[in-house]
């Protein structure tokens, strides 16, 4: 029986050790033996942007080696980079945008899986005319965004059509990137642009006749709501970034995966529950170069942690329309039920 007390003891204080704040103090060293046994770091990359900003307390935690087990974290300004590591094997877990971990999954014939959700939607509608209330208001004018077949002309192009709009109600104008269309609505406020957080902060703080006319995540939950083809069964919700882990790091290290998605969970509750602290940790990490910006742009980054079957309904309802406007922004069609890691807790 004390065998048994001690061993439960054990672990409420590791579980209350993984969720202390990240600048907590430990006596000694708080990861497993069991992992020290096995001997190996996990290598994770990640995207400068919303996606990391869950990340960072994890990050902070590895460095100063309180982490449960070893990590080793490599940040990069495009997922083009994330990809050739994950499929060589130099990378066991990544972080990347929706369609990107589709792709990944038909590129390597089933070779990786999704194991969370990390970011929903980070998309608004700015603009200096504030008397723009829905997207009916958008008729009979011209929207600017990046590029096309990128992830806001695919959620743009959903929204215009469920709210019964097309290309000939609404001009869409591309550019190649955010700054360009920030940089369009600082000389032009009363232009429409469509930006990802943190650009939609900088941009608004920059130019103060510019306002935030729709939140497209809000859009998009309305459109759940309201269509019937979709409102009685499980609903997607727009999703920007998701986490996943190749499938044979998986197979051969399953309880450092299991690990991290428990460490990975409550830094995404860190970072949404101590903005301020997790904002001088995402502007050390380079995410954002100011943390007053950091503060301020956060709590718009739908940063989260979703797992299990509801990661599964939401991702999977989101990338079926992507592929109904483009079966190439999935990777050719969708990913099949081993996509989605479901780990039985």
């Amino acid at each position: 029986m004390r065998k048994k007390t001690a061993a439960m003891m054990m672990g409420i204080v590791m579980s209350l050790t993984m969720l202390a704040g990240c600048g907590a103090g430990t006596e000694g060293n708080s990861r497993d033996s069991a992992f020290e046994a096995e001997n190996i770091t996990v290598r994770i990359g990640s995207l400068k942007g919303p996606t990391s900003m869950g990340l960072v307390c994890l990050m902070d935690r590895s460095d100063k080696g309180e982490a449960a087990q070893a990590y080793e974290f490599t940040m990069t300004a495009a997922a083009d980079e994330l990809l050739p590591a994950m499929i060589s094997g130099d990378l066991d877990i990544a972080l990347v945008p929706a369609n990107v971990a589709s792709i990944l999954y038909n590129k390597t014939e089933g070779g990786i899986s999704v194991i969370d959700i990390n970011t929903l939607g980070v998309l608004y509608m700015v603009s200096g005319d504030d008397t723009i209330k829905s997207m009916e208001d958008l008729k009979g004018r011209t929207v600017y965004l990046t590029g096309k077949g990128t992830t806001p002309d695919y959620v743009l192009h959903y929204l215009l059509k469920e709210n019964g709009l097309t290309e000939e109600d609404v001009t869409l104008e591309y550019k190649s990137e955010a700054t360009e269309v920030a940089a369009l609505l600082a000389k032009t406020p009363e232009a429409i642009g469509v930006l990802p957080q943190p650009f939609v902060t900088a941009a608004c703080s920059q130019n103060e006749n510019l306002v935030v006319v729709m939140d497209l995540t809000e859009q998009w939950n309305r459109v759940q709501e309201t269509n019937a083809a979709v409102k009685d069964g499980p609903r997607s919700q727009l999703v920007t970034g998701v986490t996943v882990v190749r499938n044979g790091f998986l197979e051969e290290h399953k309880a450092a995966v299991d690990q991290f998605m428990e460490e990975h969970a409550a830094s995404a509750a860190y970072a949404n529950e101590h903005v301020e602290e997790a904002a001088e940790l995402v502007a050390a990490a380079g995410i954002i170069e100011k943390a007053p910006v950091a503060v301020k742009a956060m709590p718009k980054c739908n940063i989260t942690y979703i797992d299990g079957n509801d990661m599964r309904y939401a991702l999977e309802g989101y990338l079926s329309v992507l592929c109904e406007q483009d079966a190439s922004s999935v990777g050719g069609s969708l990913p099949g039920e081993n996509f989605y890691y479901i780990n039985e807790r």
